[in-house]
């Protein structure tokens, strides 16, 4: 009989953590538009949240990604009219994001799929234990944070 090894409570805590994350993506990746990958979501999502006028600098930041991969998105999205890169008005060295009509109709219809899963996963737990999970999740976020 294999020795069952008992792993210590920060260990689970990263393990469960990492399956809810994988879960999350891909239920959201399966309800996507065609066409639409999840980074394309993401920033779509960050967008329609925050609002127009996000740098790509503060979208990668904000989504924790490489500015790499940030720009190979926003060409992207672009490239399929859902999101333009202007010129900031202020200094024109940097630029800015904005979602088209195109965007706004491509993210609209992602939440439109989206939204059957999470009316269930509302079904499934109260609010009151989303927000007991909240100040603990933040804790370990913002300690993750200062560590780097």
């Amino acid at each position: 009989m294999a020795a069952v090894i008992e792993e210590h409570p920060e260990v689970q805590v990263f393990d469960e953590i990492s399956l809810i994350e994988h879960g999350v993506r891909t239920a959201i990746t399966r309800s996507l538009p065609v066409g639409l990958t999840y980074p394309q979501y993401e920033v779509l999502n960050l967008i329609a949240r925050r609002g127009d006028d996000l740098t790509p600098a503060q979208i990668a930041e904000a989504l924790k990604m490489t500015p790499g991969a940030i720009t190979n998105t926003l060409q992207r999205l672009e490239a399929t009219r859902l999101a333009i890169l202007e010129p900031c008005l202020r200094d024109r060295r940097s630029k800015r994001v904005r979602l088209t009509a195109d965007g706004r109709e491509a993210y609209n219809r992602a939440m439109a799929a989206i939204r059957p899963k999470v009316e269930k996963l509302r079904e499934g737990f109260t609010e009151k234990e989303f927000r007991e999970a909240l100040p603990f999740l933040r804790a370990l976020r913002v300690w993750m944070a200062e560590q780097t």
